[in-house]
């Protein structure tokens, strides 16, 4: 079936149907049940099924063409209700089909085919038409019921939000990138690095070659992502691997991390900076828009380099770090870091990126450019640990990838859930202290 269907070249489409397909059927079941539509029709259809049979041959005519008329309109009102069902059976035929395919297909990765006729969909036009709609107020009557169904949809916590009342809102972006209320997320203070946002652990661990893994045995290109080091003016660069060049210190003994957290449409949707950090250059990369779901992520090799994405360079304590951040549309506020890297990338479904201390930054254009466009921040940008640097609008998907000396250890699983401020992991201090005496001796 799945050679047949459209769908199989529509990954990101299944990904919503397949979430939200039986949500949708309970639900439009019970509003049937409810307005007493689907009980009448029942009724109708019983009473066809009941007095159908044909009438004797001795009866009159006049009676028998009466029975006729009464069984071709019992008749109607079936086919009606069929009518209005079928597309609804399809949809969730070609979902179940499409399951079961990925199921048997679970290691496989898109081959080059399959990835080309992924970017040929017109997923940027949707994006903006997207971001165009979710940007559009809504009628003050409609809120609180698009509001709650998208909340008991994905499992949004209204109470965690500084202004519970949802007529405040006057669109569903404004919704999706609600505050929380002071001291809903608590920085870790004692940790070195913390959670930049609410979210799952995707994939986390030390990178020890150029090829980075988005999710565990599928990996993307770590200079594809982040282009030429042409920010660091060092000759001595020059005759090093593209991760060796990144490193501020590696004579330490330091190396490269990464990790990975992929934000559900239920989580809170504002990111902080997960450490003390300044950033010094941006770079553009007009890409692709397509979705950053984890079965796309299994499924789509070297995904975050086709994507959309601003790159914010600066250093942190250790040295190198990046933050790349995936969503439809991003706001940072302008706050008091030491090398950091802040990516920020663009998602199907996603509008613009604006970034405060950036106004030059553009993304989703109509034209996409070959080339990234690179912007000299300077030194004057200072953001702290916890500091609240910007929203998504729609899904979204963050990586850092940072130096640290060889003691940093994770304190996160993959698959677990974490929030805003929580710790995702530090140095052995004591270990970091001994090696750095170790060295001055």
């Amino acid at each position: 079936f799945h050679k047949l269907c459209p769908i199989y070249f529509l990954p990101s489409i299944y990904s919503s149907l397949n979430c939200k397909m039986s949500v949708f059927i309970i639900r439009s079941s019970r509003w049937l049940l409810k307005t007493g539509r689907l009980r009448q029709n029942l009724t109708i259809w019983s009473k066809v099924s009941t007095n159908d049979a044909r009438p004797p041959l001795n009866l009159a005519c006049n009676r028998y063409v009466s029975t006729k008329n009464k069984s071709s309109s019992g008749e109607s009102e079936w086919r009606a209700i069929f009518t209005r069902f079928l597309p609804v059976g399809l949809c969730l035929v070609a979902v179940m089909q499409w399951r079961m395919y990925r199921k048997r297909n679970a290691d496989k990765v898109a081959r080059q085919w399959e990835i080309n006729c992924y970017c040929m969909l017109p997923l940027r036009t949707v994006s903006r038409w997207w971001g165009w709609l979710a940007d559009k107020e809504l009628p003050a009557f409609l809120r609180p019921p698009v509001y709650k169904l998208y909340a008991n949809t994905f499992g949004v916590n209204i109470s965690e939000a500084l202004n519970e009342d949802l007529m405040s809102y006057p669109s569903l972006a404004d919704f999706f990138a609600r505050p929380l209320k002071d001291g809903i997320r608590l920085i870790d203070r004692n940790s070195c690095l913390v959670s930049p946002c609410d979210g799952t652990v995707l994939h986390f661990g030390t990178v020890h070659t150029e090829q980075v893994e988005q999710v565990k045995g599928v990996t993307y290109s770590l200079k594809d992502f982040l282009g030429e080091n042409s920010w660091r003016n060092n000759s001595n660069n020059s005759n090093k691997d593209f991760r060796t060049s990144l490193l501020h210190q590696p004579h330490v003994g330091n190396t490269l991390y990464q990790c990975v957290i992929y934000l559900a449409p239920g989580d809170y949707h504002r990111f902080h900076s997960p450490a003390d950090w300044k950033p010094t250059h941006r770079r553009h990369f007009s890409g692709e828009l397509l979705s950053v779901n984890p079965n796309i992520a299994k499924w789509l090799p070297g995904l975050f380099c086709l994507n959309e994405r601003a790159v914010y360079l600066g250093h942190w304590e250790h040295g190198f770090f990046s933050y790349t951040a995936v969503g439809r549309s991003l706001e940072l506020y302008r706050s008091n870091l030491t090398l950091i890297h802040d990516i920020v990338l663009g998602a199907t479904n996603v509008g613009t990126v604006k970034v405060y201390f950036d106004k030059t930054l553009q993304t989703n254009t109509r034209k996409k450019s070959s080339r990234c466009k690179e912007l000299c921040l300077g030194n004057s940008i200072d953001l702290g640990k916890g500091d609240l640097m910007g929203e998504f609008r729609m899904g979204s998907t963050i990586v850092l990838i940072f130096e640290a000396p060889i003691h940093f250890d994770f304190a996160i699983l993959p698959g677990d859930k974490v929030k805003m401020g929580q710790s995702l992991g530090c140095v052995d201090h004591q270990m970091f202290v001994d090696r750095i005496d170790k060295d001055k001796s």
